[in-house]
């Protein structure tokens, strides 16, 4: 059973992974940091502010989703297709990817969840995503709190 949101410290320390899980699970910046670990160089431009550049590591989203082992079949690609991801940072901006966005089989975007930048560790605020490539910053979450995994079936009409 997950503890209720109200149970999280309040420093950033824990995300939540819930949705469509067979481990849905609390994660530290430290859990996120015993995982393989990618680098990326990412520059973007800010609207308030211009030109960014910032150096971050951590594990991919793709690997640390997988690991709690999502509930669609893994080797039928259309059921994993169906799967959307919802990123939310404290500061209540969420950003929504596709499953096939980041699945090596499809769009490979190397989505990182950073538990650092530009050397300095990340564990006081929470990991970032971070989504290298992207021209402009916005979906880049900072102090990620709640990761959620749920399939987007529905019925149009």
């Amino acid at each position: 059973m997950q503890p209720s949101s109200t149970d999280l410290p309040t420093d950033g320390s824990q995300v939540t992974l819930s949705g469509r899980l067979g481990m849905p699970a609390w994660l530290s910046v430290e859990k996120l940091r015993s995982m393989p670990q990618r680098e990326a160089i990412v520059t973007f431009e800010c609207r308030t502010s211009g030109p960014r550049r910032h150096y971050f590591t951590g594990p991919l989203l793709i690997d640390v989703l997988q690991a709690a082992k999502p509930l669609f079949t893994p080797n039928e690609r259309k059921d994993r297709l169906r799967f959307l991801i919802s990123v939310l940072g404290r500061d209540g901006h969420r950003v929504e990817l596709s499953w096939g966005e980041i699945d090596p089989e499809f769009g490979n975007v190397p989505a990182l969840l950073a538990v650092s930048m530009d050397c300095r560790d990340l564990d006081a605020q929470g990991p970032h995503l971070v989504l290298p490539g992207d021209r402009c910053g916005a979906r880049h979450v900072s102090q990620v709190t709640d990761i959620r995994l749920w399939s987007g079936d529905h019925v149009c009409g």
